[in-house]
């Protein structure tokens, strides 16, 4: 069946060509583009004479008289497939416009195999993107799931390692003819699934082979992270989970995200096996963590040169001549800040323990911040 919006589209290719009237019929008959519009929908009895006799037909002024919906001019069937597809229909003087004919017909049947092929790989991407998602939420592994996997050509035997590239401005991503040139990075196996995910984001499931060794995997990983890094045009964020069979997955999928969001704040590429505290972080509740900076630095919030104090304390790994020289202040000042810390908390920068708490408020709260 000829879409509309094929039929303009064709309709705008042979403008370029021809500057006579011309239509464009489906195997019905009917007129589904012009460029006369108030033909459109119309029936047209020369073109439907067409579909059926397999060949082209020359329109006279006579026709006109016994054909319904015709002017003087010819008539061309684009075939795709051997079948007839649609008809081309050009006004005019036939002797003058014949000579078009073979060539407005030939640029027809490729912008229709174009379009058939495109449609494919759209719906072959959209599968894929479905049955990833389906995977990585761990939507079952019956017969379906391996189904859905032979007719992909997906080998789920593979252990695979999930990373997740986080696009942070992805209007700079415009064009469909982009994303797929960053899922077809030329260093990509055979066995490597690359998927859009949602509108920011690309996951890939890195095939690991037993005898690969994790540094070359890891190596690979990197590179197609600096290919996105160089060929989107946006500034990005990468994580990577560590290698799991096909039927633990969805856990490479979940150590992927944790990483995607601890390298946000550098705007880098971290690996989920070099993660330490932002493993514990990225288990707490948000409600819990807004408790625990309530309950811990919460009042250093009303005082905001305090608060900027102690971040730079840490900054400096509590080095209490460099925080000071760093803010531009008396190390007197320095004191009286960090005593004021302790009346205001409770907690010390001189007990270790204490100092552990106030840290982790401050991971925290940076954290809060950022995401809000």
């Amino acid at each position: 069946m000829l879409l509309p919006a094929l039929a303009e589209k064709i309709l705008r290719e042979v403008r370029g060509v021809l500057k006579e009237e011309i239509i464009v019929v489906n195997t019905d008959g009917i007129i589904v583009s012009s460029t006369s519009p108030d033909r459109v929908g119309a029936f047209h009895e020369g073109a439907l004479h067409s579909v059926k006799k397999r060949d082209k037909r020359i329109i006279t002024a006579d026709d006109e008289k016994k054909l319904k919906g015709v002017k003087a001019g010819i008539n061309l069937p684009v075939f795709f497939q051997k079948e007839v597809a649609a008809v081309i229909g050009i006004t005019g003087d036939p002797e003058k416009v014949a000579p078009y004919g073979e060539i407005i017909r030939k640029m027809t049947e490729l912008l229709i195999s174009e379009n058939f092929y495109s449609e494919q790989i759209d719906w072959q991407s959209r599968a894929l993107e479905g049955f990833v998602f389906d995977w990585l939420q761990e939507r079952g592994h019956g017969s379906s799931f391996i189904d859905r996997a032979l007719m992909l050509k997906v080998d789920t035997r593979l252990d695979r390692l999930v990373f997740i590239a986080e696009f942070l401005e992805p209007e700079k991503i415009p064009s469909r003819e982009i994303w797929q040139r960053l899922l077809s990075w030329p260093e990509k196996n055979s066995n490597d699934l690359f998927i859009r995910w949602g509108h920011d984001r690309i996951v890939a499931l890195f095939a690991h082979h037993s005898e690969e060794h994790i540094q070359r995997l890891e190596d690979r990983v990197s590179r197609y992270y600096w290919y996105l890094d160089r060929s989107s045009g946006s500034p990005l964020s990468g994580g990577a989970g560590q290698p799991a069979a096909s039927s633990a997955l969805s856990r490479s999928f979940r150590q992927a995200e944790r990483a995607v969001k601890a390298a946000k704040k550098a705007r880098g590429l971290r690996f989920d096996k070099n993660l330490t505290l932002e493993m514990l972080m990225d288990e707490i509740k948000p409600e819990t963590k807004l408790d625990y900076i309530k309950r811990t630095i919460g009042p250093l919030q009303q005082h905001p040169d305090v608060l900027a104090t102690l971040k730079e304390l840490f900054r400096q790994n509590h080095s209490l001549k460099k925080t000071a020289e760093s803010m531009h202040i008396h190390i007197n000042t320095l004191h009286y800040r960090l005593r004021k810390i302790e009346d205001l908390t409770g907690l010390g920068t001189g007990n270790a323990q204490q100092l552990f708490i106030l840290y982790m408020a401050c991971l925290l709260l940076d954290e809060h911040t950022n995401n809000h």
